[in-house]
């Protein structure tokens, strides 16, 4: 599988593109419209969208690729909180509407475009967040950061289940994190740095 980091602009969260032909992609956290161009110029075709969580700043380009074909999808419990237009409205922004096409659940094995990831609920930056699971890489949404954890303070956040997902994850094998904000990191590092719990 190959892993193509997609940079943000303003605020927006980091996008990953995943190939394992080179052709199709699945789209981690697609951000913004960019990412259609974007995945256009490495010769990729967007077959899926994998939510980590429904912050607008994690889903703005949801419509779009939606719009070439692309099948959009959360963890169950995230769905509800999906492009919630009052947070979005507090933050000055517009989502363009879209659809969730599918849902998944904690511990499912997913397998889109010869891609395989596992989901794992990691709830507390939204009660329905998740990472994914891929061979030696984990993409963590805004549940971990090089260095820092998601904020508990928007809706459906909790500081005490955020506490416990990060023991999820800190119980898995080493592997490289690709967060939602900023750079790369490993799980080994924020275990050291955090001496292994919250």
């Amino acid at each position: 599988m190959t892993v193509y980091p997609i940079a943000p602009r303003g605020f927006a969260a980091n996008c990953y593109l995943l190939t394992a032909d080179g052709v199709n992609a699945v789209a981690i956290d697609p951000a913004q419209p960019h990412v259609l161009r974007a995945a256009e110029r490495l010769g990729l075709s967007v077959r899926y969208a994998l939510l980590t969580h429904g912050h607008f700043d994690h889903v703005g380009g949801c419509a779009a690729l939606q719009a070439r074909g692309a099948k959009v999808g959360c963890l169950a419990g995230e769905q509800a909180n999906v492009a919630a237009a009052d947070l979005a409205a507090a933050f000055g922004v517009s989502v363009p509407p879209f659809t969730v096409d599918f849902t998944f659940s904690d511990g499912e094995t997913l397998s889109l475009s010869g891609v395989t990831l596992r989901a794992i609920a990691t709830p507390g930056h939204t009660s329905g967040s998740c990472c994914f699971l891929g061979d030696g890489v984990l993409f963590s949404g805004d549940t971990l950061f090089a260095g820092d954890v998601g904020r508990t303070d928007l809706p459906t956040g909790s500081a005490r289940a955020l506490a416990q997902s990060l023991s999820v994850l800190f119980a898995l094998d080493d592997c490289t994190v690709y967060p939602g904000h900023g750079g790369p990191t490993s799980l080994a590092a924020e275990k050291a740095r955090m001496g292994g719990k919250r």
